[in-house]
């Protein structure tokens, strides 16, 4: 058993796919600063489901044969719910919208994609073989893991534990973050949210232009086939678009908090 195993190892190895190995998951553990209860809910957050087909393929695996989606699923929900606490506390001052779109800056996929390459996520997976993580900055395999982990924390240890393991990212990166992700690119953001929801690209229309030519104001909408979700004003057309964006964002995020809104406006 043993022997054929091992040579199971090598041909995987070869083939691209692994197998389980508690060392390296011991070895990402020990750069999560976290210690499980249960190990078998780390290897299953590094999971993918295309490698479920090959581990049934072999003759024995020493894993749950599941894949890490729906400690995804739950780790969204806590790794959303942690960063609203950790910006709600931070921050007196800040109004729904405002919290709305530094929360959206910091849960974004590039974060999670940044992070998870920070433990070294890539090289921890397992994927089936044909299946790899890519270089992008959006990369799902990889933001799916990051959240994974958060879940299978949550799981093994409760809510504070997953807590202190996300507040170690926050406490080095929220404020770069939430200052300056949105602010800086919020028509690029609104994009990718868009996508996200697998909604039509954003069009933008002037609505007004006042003032005198050397002090022209522009008010721009953006629209989501017909529907206007932000109105903002500026010196310039591109500045007016900004503002415009931030404030779709802002609905957005709402709305995705609160789907039953959507639903009644409908």
């Amino acid at each position: 058993m043993a022997r054929n195993k091992a040579q199971g190892l090598r041909k995987s190895t070869a083939s691209g796919m692994r197998l389980p190995d508690a060392d390296l998951e011991a070895r990402l553990a020990e750069r999560m600063n976290v210690t499980f209860d249960d190990a078998y809910l780390l290897r299953l957050a590094l999971t993918h489901r295309s490698v479920l087909h090959d581990w049934l393929m072999l003759e024995t695996v020493d894993a749950r044969l599941q894949s890490n989606e729906r400690l995804e699923f739950l780790g969204d929900a806590v790794l959303g719910s942690v960063v609203a606490e950790y910006l709600y506390r931070q921050n007196d001052l800040a109004d729904e919208g405002t919290l709305t779109r530094e929360r959206a800056a910091i849960v974004r996929s590039e974060t999670l994609v940044r992070w998870s390459r920070e433990l070294d996520l890539p090289h921890c997976m397992y994927l089936g073989i044909g299946e790899k993580v890519t270089d992008s900055a959006r990369d799902r395999i990889l933001a799916g893991a990051f959240e994974a982990l958060v879940g299978a924390i949550f799981i093994d240890q409760g809510r504070e534990a997953a807590a202190s393991f996300i507040h170690q990212f926050l406490e080095r990166y929220a404020d770069a973050l939430r200052e300056g992700e949105v602010e800086a690119n919020p028509k690029g953001r609104l994009q990718e949210l868009v996508q996200e929801r697998a909604m039509p690209t954003p069009e933008y229309a002037t609505v007004a232009a006042d003032g005198p030519d050397h002090a022209r104001v522009f008010t721009e909408v953006v629209l989501i086939e017909g529907r206007e979700l932000g109105r903002g004003s500026g010196r310039s057309k591109r500045l007016a678009q900004q503002a415009a964006a931030r404030l779709a964002i802002a609905t957005l995020e709402a709305e995705l908090a609160a789907p039953g809104l959507l639903a009644a406006d409908d």
